[in-house]
């Protein structure tokens, strides 16, 4: 047998308490209004017990009415676009509005006036205490103007309020959707990102163990090292950008030891690397990409490899010689670079600039991120 146990949350319970403190403030000020309008002549006016009555009822249907269009009539016909029941449903509750109270205020108490041939009267049932001097000397039409005018008032704004809110909540959700899409992306172009790196670098050591070289051992235990950064740091979003300076020192004692004395290799680090931070693993797929495709053990090559601070700018840029037109195309669809080019757009839109030229058997990278 499961037992769920289920706790109410605090900020919820706060949030529908305001919620209904605040509509019935509204209302209060909404029904008051006339009552301050006309105030001045308040003082002067004798209210009987059937119009008071009346008034009384004509609120109750208001507000009833106002909760039934927006908690039912908007959401169940309007939303779905059944425009022709929800006409008719509004014209139904007017008419509803217009004829019922007076006949309710009537069951309640007793008009001191009753309307006979158009004219009001005396209501010879009428047994309270007279409150009115005189009777009005026509009767209103039956279809009240005020009441009309207060009914399309109320029905207006709950409608606007109502369709605003589910509008506001549809943006909401499809934002939250287009988050969680985005961030699901980002996962799946991290997880492409260790497995590509790490078969590149195992066929690295994989060459060194071939034949059989003292390099091996320390090289396995670099690789350990830069696993245990990708495995820890990679699951946030954002590290500082020392830590990636030092993940790249790591690679780049990783990959030396299978350089020859033709490569130059050249790599810095300046600036206020301390405090700021970078999406990881945004760099690497360039610098492995220099590896890849600009180290040769017939030619001479360099790699030259900066990353620098600006203010709150990130400013990284890689130059290395191309070996051959055909790496010049494999380059061009490598896993890697497509992947980071679609992490920038994602974690960085707007706020990045990255930059790539190919031109005498040169290849450059430049990558500004605004932190």
């Amino acid at each position: 047998m499961t037992i769920t146990t289920q706790l109410n949350n605090p900020l919820k319970n706060d949030k529908k308490l305001v919620t209904i403190l605040a509509h019935l403030v509204a209302w209060a000020c909404f029904f008051s209004v006339p009552y301050l309008v006309f105030f001045p002549r308040l003082r002067e006016f004798s209210m009987s017990n059937h119009m008071l009555a009346t008034i009384i009822v004509n609120n109750v249907f208001i507000v009833l009415f106002y909760y039934l269009n927006t908690l039912v009539l908007v959401p169940r016909l309007l939303i779905n676009k059944k425009w022709g029941w929800y006409v008719l449903s509004i014209a139904a509750c007017l008419a509803a509005f217009l004829f019922l109270p007076k006949e309710i205020a009537t069951f309640i108490a007793e008009p001191e006036y009753i309307r006979q041939n158009n004219e009001f009267i005396r209501n010879p049932n009428f047994k309270g205490v007279p409150r009115l001097s005189r009777a009005p000397r026509r009767a209103r039409p039956i279809a009240d103007p005020y009441n009309t005018v207060l009914f399309l008032l109320v029905f207006a704004f709950g409608t606007c309020i109502s369709v605003t809110q589910r509008w506001l909540k549809t943006e909401q959700t499809r934002k939250q959707t287009e988050h969680e899409k985005l961030n699901t992306e980002l996962s799946f172009l991290k997880s492409q990102v260790n497995p590509h790196f790490f078969f590149n670098t195992l066929n690295n050591i994989y060459s060194l163990a071939v034949v059989r070289s003292e390099k091996t051992a320390p090289a396995v235990m670099k690789l350990a090292s830069i696993m245990r950064y990708i495995l820890t740091e990679t699951e946030r979003n954002l590290v500082p950008l020392q830590n990636e300076v030092d993940f790249i020192k790591n690679f780049i004692e990783l990959q030396q030891v299978r350089l020859t004395d033709k490569v130059t290799l050249q790599f810095s680090a300046k600036g206020d690397i301390d405090t700021l931070l970078v999406a990881p693993l945004v760099f690497i797929p360039f610098v492995e990409n220099a590896f890849k495709y600009g180290v040769s053990t017939k030619e001479s090559s360099s790699i030259n490899i900066h990353i620098g601070t600006d203010g709150n700018k990130i400013l990284f840029s890689c130059v290395n010689n191309i070996v051959s037109s055909e790496s010049v195309l494999l380059e061009n669809t490598g896993i890697g670079i497509n992947n980071v080019k679609r992490r920038l757009e994602l974690m960085y839109p707007g706020k990045h600039k990255l930059e790539t030229h190919s031109s005498n058997n040169v290849y450059s990278v430049n990558l500004e991120i605004q932190s």
